[in-house]
């Protein structure tokens, strides 16, 4: 037994011994020793010792040769050949060191399923399943001796391990990984201060805004070719301008009724009264409003009815008026000028002035300087000017130095005071010699929603009794042709918010005067905003209004 004991051992490619001329410890195990509990392993091992038995006869050592190419050529890489001693124990650790991550016979990584999945046999050796069940077809199938210990084993012994994941330790890979996970938390501890940081501004600016800007959206209301509005704030009404439907609708106002469920009521105009292109509210509770027709009209908020009409030289752009007790009120003109009517007597205009240039006239203020007098302040295409409409000046006076590569299409002022202005202009755009200049502002297509293009609002603030400065320059997306409205809105302690309608955004900025700190976007409108007005009421109700192509938002504003 024991010489045929050391046959078979001779016959695995890596057998490892501690002493050549030491103990065979193992000697029990190959001949049934501990694994022979039962009688069906004893005739394995019989058959075994009868297989190893005819292979002597043929020939020991030709069969130990024969076995040692087979795993070889069959299971993976030729075996290391015998070390005598401690030096074959440490080469065979450091080789398993090596390859732990690997099937010792094929050398490739086992898997934690499928053909070469992890497994192990009895005498606790691991491989790939699938080498070990080529080394057992091999040996005929019947049975087989382990790789890297001689310990013969069956196919039923063996194991697959059940191991979710093959970790693979690489020390390389594992300092580059730690490197990558201390640059992660570092990463992750910036990111949440500036997360905290940046809750703290929005938290704080939406405070600010709630306190003193405009808090709550009020209503949303729907109607088709919306232009310029009015709002009576003191008896919460709103007039809106509008095409009625249809190929010839007549151009109409709509009364709302903001404290009445929104009651729309249609009000019909004149005819040939054309396109309403401002609407002032006077102090009364009557309507003033301009219009293509070349008329400056009063209508009674009282009986929906139009109560005077003055005949203009040219079509009418816009218009204002001061309180009750002047009677007086003024239409700025396609052709530049500003005329100036009394109520009490219409048949012809008190004063007839003209302009610094043929631009027309699309805005329109009534103010108060600081010594009492009563001004107008008014912009065109070459910006904003202050009109002596007393009849003292023939001519108005520029506000600002003339500057021809740039257009002033909108100004924004807080009446009755006209220390603080915000003019906002565009680049002058390049018009064919076929074309009027004034061609452009006259189209009444809407023009489609886009991006706009880069203009830019500065601020202008009294100096002197009839002098001002530039402040503050903000830039923003603006209309290629629209004249869009604009409006400054009080709050606090002589505190203002500029608020204007971004092309890009399709919906209304705010920014507090006169840095342009603070910039808030309200709800959108998914269209170009057209007109926007503030108004507040006797008692200090401020609503501001917000008007697209369809849709009227209006917002309680909060002192």
């Amino acid at each position: 037994m024991p010489s045929r004991s050391r046959g078979r051992r001779a016959s695995p490619p890596a057998p490892v011994q501690e002493d050549e001329d030491g103990p065979e410890e193992e000697d029990g195990s190959e001949g049934g020793g501990s694994d022979s509990s039962s009688s069906e392993e004893s005739t394995d091992v019989e058959d075994g010792e009868r297989s190893d038995e005819e292979g002597q006869s043929e020939g020991e050592s030709e069969d130990e040769e024969e076995e040692g190419e087979s795993v070889a050529e069959g299971c993976g890489p030729s075996v290391p050949a015998r070390v005598p001693g401690g030096a074959a124990a440490a080469a065979a650790a450091a080789d398993r060191a090596t390859n732990a991550p690997n099937c010792p016979v094929c050398m490739e990584p086992w898997t934690s399923e499928g053909a070469h999945r992890i497994s192990c046999i009895p005498c606790g050796h691991v491989y790939g399943r699938s080498c070990l069940e080529r080394w057992l077809m091999q040996r005929g199938n019947i049975s087989a001796t382990c790789p890297q210990c001689a310990r013969r084993f069956k196919h039923k012994d063996i194991i697959n391990l059940y191991a979710p994941e093959v970790v693979v330790l690489n020390s390389d890979l594992e300092k580059q990984l730690s490197s990558c996970r201390e640059k992660v938390e570092s990463l992750a501890e910036v990111v949440l201060k500036q997360g905290k940081l940046l809750e703290e501004i929005i938290a704080k600016k939406n405070q600010r805004s709630t306190d003193v800007g405009v808090a709550k959206r009020q209503n949303d209301l729907f109607f088709d070719g919306a232009r310029v509005m009015g709002i009576d704030a003191a008896n919460q009404i709103i007039l809106a301008s509008r095409k009625a439907p249809g190929i010839f609708g007549e151009h109409v106002l709509t009364k709302i009724n903001m404290s009445s469920n929104h009651e729309a009521r249609i009000i019909q105009l004149p005819p040939d009264t054309k396109v309403v292109k401002d609407i002032c509210i006077l102090p009364g509770g009557s309507a003033l409003y301009a219009s293509l027709g070349k008329r400056l009209s009063l209508l009674s908020m009282t009986t929906e009815s139009v109560v005077l009409q003055c005949y203009l030289p040219a079509p009418a752009w816009s218009c204002s008026a001061h309180d009750s007790a002047s009677h007086h009120i003024y239409a700025g003109l396609q052709n530049g000028m500003l005329l100036v009517f009394d109520t009490r007597q219409t048949s012809r205009p008190l004063h007839s002035m003209a302009g610094l240039s043929s631009h027309l006239v699309h805005t329109l203020h009534s103010v108060t300087d600081s010594s009492g007098s009563r001004k107008v302040i008014s912009a065109s295409a070459i910006g904003p000017c202050m009109w002596d409409v007393d009849g003292n000046q023939s001519k108005p006076k520029l506000l600002l130095g003339e500057d021809n590569q740039r257009v002033c299409f909108s100004l924004a002022c807080s009446p009755p005071s006209s220390d603080l202005l915000v003019a906002s202009f565009r680049p002058k755009s390049d018009l064919s010699g076929d074309v009027a200049p004034s061609q452009a502002y006259l189209s009444q297509t809407p023009i489609p929603s886009g991006s706009g293009k880069l203009g830019y609002h500065t601020v202008i603030t009294r100096t002197g009794s009839a002098s001002f400065a530039q402040g503050s320059t903000c830039y923003s997306n603006v209309s290629e042709v629209r004249m869009c409205k604009s409006s400054i809105i009080p709050y606090g302690n002589g505190q203002h918010l500029f608020a204007f309608g971004d092309e890009a955004l399709c919906g209304v900025r705010t920014w507090e005067l006169p840095l342009f700190g603070m910039p808030t976007a309200l709800p959108t409108h998914r269209e170009p905003i057209f007109d926007l007005r503030y108004a507040e009421s006797p008692a200090g109700d401020g609503y501001l209004g917000c008007l697209s192509d369809q849709k009227l938002q209006v917002f309680r504003v909060s002192r």
